[in-house]
């Protein structure tokens, strides 16, 4: 298995045109989740929807389509573990950043 950055990760993502590849990432709640996802999906995609209040690419999330629950879902680029593309595995590198709570003490994120 080939180790990558979350850029390496996020272009191979990109490159993959539709085609389905799957990918283990930690949730909010700190839960791990393997999805089976592709991006380009248009189905149930309305004319007329809202348009997002946020933009995902600021927050490193990234649009897919689920194909096991069957809708569209954020991956956080940031909590990416693993990534499969066409028989392909790679782990992704794991980057620490420290903040500030809001009661003053420094957490790893």
């Amino acid at each position: 298995m080939k180790t990558i950055t979350t850029d390496k990760a996020k272009e191979l993502i990109r490159e993959t045109n539709g085609q389905i590849f799957s990918s283990t990432f930690i949730k909010k709640d700190g839960t791990h989740r393997l999805m089976t996802a592709r991006l380009k999906v248009t189905k149930g995609l309305k004319e007329d929807a809202k348009p997002r209040p946020y933009e995902p690419s600021k927050y490193n999330l990234l649009c897919v389509y689920d194909m096991t629950k069957q809708g569209y879902r954020m991956i956080n680029i940031n909590t990416l573990l693993t990534l499969t593309i066409n028989k392909n595995k790679y782990t992704i590198e794991q980057v620490s950043y420290f903040c500030t709570d809001e009661e003053g003490n420094n957490t790893i994120i």
